[in-house]
């Protein structure tokens, strides 16, 4: 009894928590399916109809189609290269001894250091010199350079956790390191290329910045956070239009996260567990 007394405020807190979450995602949800009165009017009420016309009006108005399938595009490719770039670069620092690996790394997490405004003009530069200005080409390249910091440096943790017995065991059996970081590393690591590749899909579907300079409004490249506000000045004020657009384009971020929770909580309950 009296250990229940004493986790009470924890479990106030956890619950008061989970109500100022839950009841904006309510309003957000509900007011997809509303028009302006009835947001205005009854905002927390449930909807008169669940129709689709909002939803309908969001994806022809703004070609949202279009846009989830450049964001789509853009974002696969680049995940798929920077796993090819930060797996061996990870691999190559978690076996590495001494000072100039340490340096090395160190190197990797000065990324974190770099302001995102503070690239955009070298970076706009460099995409014209490259030709490569005004296409989905170049944010496929780019994002994966912004994403290696915090890729190498969770990956390099997660390598350091393998006992170094499998690999000598392996190398005695006569794998190449190629075949090391294939077959004893990378399904041993499972847990933290999840982490990474959910991490980095959050932040390369939502990149708007970059999107919006580089590659630019032009309805047939623009990726789907360039596209979402021009039904701010399509539609105007209606707000139920503008919601359902924007629940349309979170609902990739929905199925990724359902894909990939259980790898990420597992990563995070061994490094509870480790720590």
């Amino acid at each position: 009894m009296k250990l229940g007394k004493r986790w009470l405020p924890a479990h106030l807190l956890v619950w008061t928590y989970a109500v100022l979450l839950i009841v904006p995602l309510y309003y957000f949800l509900a007011s997809a399916f509303k028009s302006n009165e009835e947001i205005f009017a009854h905002p927390f009420a449930l909807p008169s109809s669940f129709g689709f016309g909002n939803f309908r009006t969001a994806y022809d108005s703004a070609d949202l189609g279009t846009a989830v399938a450049n964001s789509a595009l853009v974002t696969v490719l680049a995940l798929v290269l920077t796993l090819l770039l930060a797996l061996p670069a990870a691999f190559a620092l978690a076996r590495s001894t001494g000072r100039l690996a340490s340096a090395m790394e160190k190197i990797f997490s000065l990324g974190f250091l770099i302001p995102t405004f503070a690239a955009l003009f070298p970076t706009f530069l460099l995409a014209a010199a490259t030709g490569l200005f005004h296409t989905r080409l170049f944010m496929v390249f780019l994002l994966p350079a912004t994403a290696m910091p915090l890729s190498v440096v969770i990956l390099v943790q997660f390598m350091r956790t393998i006992p170094r017995e499998m690999e000598e065991a392996a190398r005695m059996d006569g794998a190449s390191t190629y075949a090391v970081l294939r077959h004893i590393y990378i399904p041993m690591c499972l847990p933290g290329i999840a982490t990474v590749l959910l991490l980095n899909f959050l932040t390369f579907w939502n990149e708007y910045l970059y999107s919006l300079v580089i590659i630019g409004p032009d309805p047939e490249q623009r990726t789907v956070q360039v596209a979402l506000p021009t039904l701010k000045a399509i539609t105007g004020t209606d707000y139920g239009v503008l919601t359902a657009g924007t629940v349309l384009t979170l609902i990739p971020v929905w199925i990724v996260y359902t894909v990939l929770q259980k790898r990420m909580q597992e990563a995070l309950v061994n490094g509870a567990v480790k720590a």
